[in-house]
């Protein structure tokens, strides 16, 4: 998994509340679980006209020029700027795996559904909730001013304006730890192998038996 530290990204909007895992990555292309491959059909409904399709080259498809992430201005975005209730709906991991594939570091956003806002954390995506407030502040100063891109600093946990306005953001200490070294469940398990194999050479004392090969 991808470390999480200091991340500056160009802000786009998804501008409506309670955006579902269905809206973020489609039920079509569930089939797959290789993680990677999926940010171009990211939005996939919003972004093209027509309905898209595990395996198809999404370059010859008809786009829809009026959502946000096909503008040129939004382009290359990293961080995505949301409204409350973002990734309600089914608890797909691909999503996550369709805004960290499309290139987005982290989410911004009032409020997150439990299951995506922890998927997000597993797969090295930063789910941020800032007030309504401060989140209605950012969407205007991004539609104001064409390349506004926002610096997040996870240690510190500080979410900074091109103007240097800093924006404070709590995060569980142990998620921050996971984030900051860039360990998923895989990775921390790993990181006790020395401790697996003395137990499991432990156990071939112990209980030779388990050990045993069925013929």
């Amino acid at each position: 998994m991808k470390s999480f530290t200091q991340v500056k990204g160009l802000a786009a909007p998804m501008d409506r509340a309670n955006v579902d895992t269905d809206l973020i990555i489609p039920k079509q292309f569930l089939k797959s679980i290789k993680r990677s491959g999926f940010g171009p059909n990211l939005f996939d409904e919003l972004r093209y006209l027509d309905e898209g399709q595990p395996g198809v080259d999404c370059s010859g498809r008809s786009v829809n020029v009026e959502f946000p992430l096909n503008f040129e201005r939004y382009k290359g975005a990293g961080v995505l700027l949301a409204r409350e209730n973002f990734g309600c709906g089914s608890s797909r991991e691909h999503a996550p795996w369709a805004l960290d594939d499309y290139g987005f570091r982290a989410v911004i956003a009032p409020s997150f559904a439990d299951i995506f806002f922890n998927n997000c954390f597993k797969n090295g995506l930063l789910p941020i909730v800032l007030s309504d407030e401060v989140v209605e502040q950012l969407f205007g100063e991004m539609y104001a001013a064409e390349g506004y891109a926002l610096s997040i600093d996870l240690d510190a946990q500080t979410v900074t304006t091109p103007a240097g306005e800093a924006f404070a953001f709590e995060v569980d200490e142990f998620r921050k730890h996971c984030l900051l070294n860039g360990l998923d469940d895989i990775g921390l398990t790993l990181n006790e192998s020395g401790a697996i194999t003395a137990y499991e050479a432990k156990r071939r004392v112990s209980a030779p038996w388990l050990f045993d090969v069925v013929k």
